[in-house]
């Protein structure tokens, strides 16, 4: 056999190594998440435990590996070259996509992108064989593709972010109904019976089903416990609800914790059983079809002509490989940077409290639904008897502040996320339907937190927008993986080595640049600044002036390209702007609205003049993007440029500038403001020449279409350039404000 081949082989396996642990890092959130959201534990002590789950789980994915193998196309319309290219396809853009996606901290699902990346290179591996080949080969694309196994595999997947979200919706309306959010008092009664009944319904799902599909037992045990599942469910809830009253009441042990944990235990466990094919099942197919080829070729077949119809054999899945899977995945679970990030997302998503800064802005389609719902809320109060409608809003009512903790949801919410989304995944596990775990267990906390009333009218339109843009990325993932894979598959085809080499050479500069993307990423961590800490007045200072030098650099460079008419160099000025722009916006983010979330009463007055400062920052770069956007639109339109008059009078402004700028970037260097007088006039001076020459342009006629629109732009320059002055020297009095507050 050509050595190719083996060396196929051996880049899939680490390909799949890779996969594991960024496929972890995105999936790590899916069981994280709610145990992490209520602070049931320290991290580590939820990461051992969700480690003993995925090593477990691992053992029971054997029955989930066909869908690799012969879930999306059909092997035995393939030869042994087309499986390995195609496999190969699949796994180099797999670690593409989760790696970006992990990087950007959006949760997204491997299972969509393994079906999605076979579909793609299944079809352009076929759609080559059927251009290339001789007429004993099929021209008929769809006897290459299990259009109907894909389908119910694909629609399963959509169709389980509605029943995810509407399970966790239902489920956490009657729960909170029940226990209220001052949970404890009853909880007392039937905290005990609660736990029992979620952890039987785990244990049955997670192990009793899950145990069809593992390795490890065999049938005279599976069927001996089919036979008794009814006695052994019993017995099941009778040892939790033992175990429970023991904990509670004996060694005085929170069962919501422990059923929190458990719950961990199990998502985990049913998220290695359904999804570990997502990271390995290309690999054990490929290395299935490499015995098979090896064997042939032993025996002097002629590999040219072999088909892989014996992918489509049962699955004797390796238990050796299952378990060093699950040790990667434990591995890449405790030191994962990115698991952190994805992780991030969902629980600022599902908090209950509302923050002056929220992961994702506003979209129309948010504040419809808002609006909707609220409408919908006043005619549900009109039409239900008031004693109804008080004893809901009763057993809704939120914690005060004083009440509050630090933990972005209680345990009654962590508990039900969990055990929802265990009994949904296990349950299509059981049924060897490949579920999304990422959509359930999102959709899951999703819902819970809509019936919980965590999205209130001040972060609604936010967390809503998020989910849509979640969602919008799940359906972005198929469309790009298959159309990724597909390209894959094609280069590699037609360009044979080259192709192979092409690929695997674009693949690793792009996870490199994702890693670097990453770690600058990473480095933007919120910043609690203390306002009364010198050192802190002169990152103020220093930062303020720093942005006022980047401002008048990019302010003379548009001049000195308008009069050139220069458009590339504009269009570079005009992203600049944009770059300064998402800068500043980042720092309001990150350590302007964090500090004055945290800000005590004895720095109120420094809070209020550090929000103005920013906000004066703002508005000066906005007027910096006007006038950037105006002059790059005018010579984008080709229309003239200015005439000699308005050029020379507006480089005489720059040159004024260029003094006027410079003393407010030293006085907010050195916190010196004994000048403030002097800088005042300039600003004065300044403002009187700007009306100067609108006057004396005013006076001036323009006489054609022409002449008109560079009258426009020249007035829009003057304004703006005006405002940049008097923003500035606001800039310097609020800052000196702050300084002397």
């Amino acid at each position: 056999m050509s050595i190719f081949y083996t060396l196929i082989l051996l880049l899939l396996l680490a390909l799949t190594v890779y996969d594991l642990t960024v496929g972890v890092s995105n999936d790590a959130a899916n069981f994280l998440n709610s145990a992490v959201g209520c602070r049931a534990a320290r991290r580590s002590v939820l990461v051992a435990v969700a480690a003993v789950g995925v090593v477990l789980g691992a053992s029971f994915s054997a029955g989930m590996m066909e869908v690799a193998r012969s879930g999306v196309f059909l092997p035995h319309m393939y030869g042994f070259h087309d499986i390995m290219i195609l496999f190969l396809a699949v796994m180099l853009t797999d670690v593409i996509l989760l790696d970006l996606f992990n990087t950007f901290g959006m949760p997204t699902s491997t299972t969509v992108s393994l079906v999605f990346e076979l579909l793609g290179a299944g079809i352009a591996v076929a759609l080559f064989k059927i251009y290339t080949g001789g007429p004993d080969v099929c021209p008929n694309l769809g006897e290459y593709i299990n259009s109907g196994n894909a389908l119910r595999i694909i629609s399963g997947i959509f169709s389980s972010v509605i029943v995810a979200f509407t399970c966790g919706c239902v489920v956490m309306w009657f729960s909170r109904l029940l226990f209220s959010f001052r949970y404890q008092r009853m909880y007392r009664f039937i905290g005990p019976l609660w736990s029992a009944l979620a952890l039987t319904a785990i244990t049955y799902f997670a192990i009793f089903k899950g145990l069809k599909s593992s390795s490890l037992v065999d049938k005279a045990t599976l069927h001996m416990l089919q036979d008794n599942l009814g006695a052994l469910v019993s017995c099941v809830f009778v040892g939790w609800l033992l175990l429970s009253c023991l904990l509670q009441y004996v060694l005085r042990v929170s069962t919501l914790k422990f059923a929190v944990l458990a719950g961990t235990f199990a998502l985990a466990l049913a998220f290695a059983g359904n999804d570990l094919v997502n990271f390995i099942g290309a690999f054990m197919a490929a290395h299935s079809a490499y015995e098979v080829a090896g064997s042939v070729a032993a025996q002097g077949g002629d590999l040219s002509t072999l088909t892989m119809g014996a992918l489509e054999g049962p699955v004797q899945a390796n238990t050796l490989y299952l378990f060093t899977a699950g040790a990667v995945m434990v591995l890449a679970l405790a030191f994962s940077k990115k698991a952190r990030t994805v992780t991030d997302t969902e629980v600022q998503l599902a908090r209950s409290k509302a923050t002056a800064k929220e992961r994702f802005g506003s979209c129309a389609a948010a504040r419809a639904a808002v609006r909707c719902t609220m409408n919908a809320c006043r005619i549900a109060e009109r039409v239900l008897p008031a004693c109804v409608v008080n004893f809901v809003s009763k057993r809704f009512e939120p914690l005060s502040e004083e009440e509050r903790d630090d933990a972005a949801f209680d345990l009654v919410r962590g508990s039900v996320n969990l055990t929802v989304a265990a009994l949904l995944i296990s349950l299509a596990t059981s049924l060897k339907l490949p579920l999304s775990t990422t959509y359930v267990t999102f959709m899951v906390g999703m819902g819970s937190s809509l019936a919980d009333r965590a999205w209130g009218r001040e972060s609604a339109v936010y967390r809503i927008t998020g989910v849509f843009t979640v969602i919008g990325g799940w359906f972005m993932t198929g469309f790009v993986a298959c159309l990724a894979a597909f390209l894959a598959a094609g280069a590699m085809m037609w360009l044979g080595y080259w192709g192979v080499g092409l690929m695997v050479v674009a693949a690793v500069a792009i996870l490199i640049k994702s890693a670097v993307l990453h770690r600058n990423r990473s480095v933007q961590q919120e910043k609690v600044l203390n306002l009364e800490d010198p050192e802190t007045m002169q990152y103020v200072g220093e930062h303020a002036a720093a942005d006022l030098e980047q401002m008048m650099d990019i302010y003379r460079n548009t001049v000195n390209a308008l009069l050139k008419e220069d458009r590339s160099e504009l269009k570079a000025l005009k992203k600049q702007a944009r770059r300064l722009g998402r800068a500043q916006a980042l720092t309001r983010e990150t350590v302007v609205l964090p500090t004055l979330g945290q800000l005590p009463p004895s720095q109120a007055r420094h809070g209020q003049l550090l929000l103005r400062i920013c906000e004066d920052g703002i508005s000066m770069r906005e007027s910096l993007m006007s006038i950037v956007k105006s002059s790059f639109n005018h010579i984008d339109n080709n229309h003239a440029g200015l005439t000699p008059t308005q050029a020379e009078e507006l480089l005489a402004l720059v040159a004024k500038l260029e003094l006027f700028f410079p003393d407010l970037c030293r006085t907010l260097k050195a916190r010196d403001f004994s000048r403030e007088q002097e800088i005042m006039k300039q600003a004065d001076d300044l403002g009187e020449e700007f009306g100067a020459c609108i006057y004396r342009h005013l006076l001036r006629e323009a006489e054609d279409e022409s002449g008109i629109r560079t009258s426009l732009l020249y007035l829009s320059l003057l304004n703006e350039t005006r405002s940049l002055v008097r923003k500035g020297f606001s800039l310097i009095k609020t800052e000196r404000g702050l300084f002397t507050a």
